[in-house]
């Protein structure tokens, strides 16, 4: 099997962001935050020069390997997208008898709403919690029946979400009849 012998991406540094990148463990710190990811796991060489320049390499891969390399930049690029705009997905909550119940609360000493508790699913009477990523923020709109995280990263954004719509999963009964749940309606990034 050939193996390439180096493969290289880049990414630009955008303004207002500054990147700090130390044994591959990439820090980004912007007007929203700080976000912090290790990538010890993968054998890349991530290194930054004075352009403002993040360069991403592997030497001697094989097909699989060279895929992390796209994986890193696209993984910073979030996260400078995320500590300076921000992200967004909206939830709808979808039932056919039995209306659902939402309500946000705040848990853990936190300053803003990071949990969220769903009543009367399927006329259920058992309380389903669950608690936000770190850094996530979840809210109702002034759209009926809709929900909204926010947040700068976008796996955690991602992850609160998949949480919210598997506990409003129906079990035990056939899923094209019973479409009831909270699904995500749209993603974006906050302008």
């Amino acid at each position: 099997m050939v193996q390439k012998i180096c493969s290289t991406t880049e990414v630009q540094v955008i303004e207002g962001v500054t990147v700090d990148v130390k044994a591959r463990v990439v820090t980004v710190v912007g007007p929203r935050g700080t976000l912090t990811r290790d990538f010890k796991h993968l054998s890349v060489e991530i290194t930054k020069d004075a352009k403002g320049l993040i360069k991403v390499s592997k030497w001697f891969g094989t097909k699989k390997q060279l895929a992390a390399v796209r994986s890193v930049v696209s993984h910073i690029s979030n996260m400078m997208t995320g500590v300076t705009k921000g992200f967004e997905y909206k939830m709808k909550m979808v039932y056919a008898h039995f209306p659902i119940n939402v309500a946000c609360d705040k848990v853990n000493g936190s300053k803003t709403n990071n949990k969220i508790e769903i009543r009367n699913y399927l006329g259920e009477k058992v309380v389903r919690v669950a608690i936000m990523g770190e850094g996530c923020v979840v809210d109702r709109t002034k759209e009926k029946d809709e929900i909204m995280v926010t947040g700068n990263s976008l796996e955690n954004v991602g992850r609160s979400c998949s949480l919210i719509q598997q506990m409003c999963a129906a079990k035990h009964k056939d899923i094209r009849k019973y479409l009831d749940g909270i699904y995500v309606s749209s993603k974006k990034v906050i302008e």
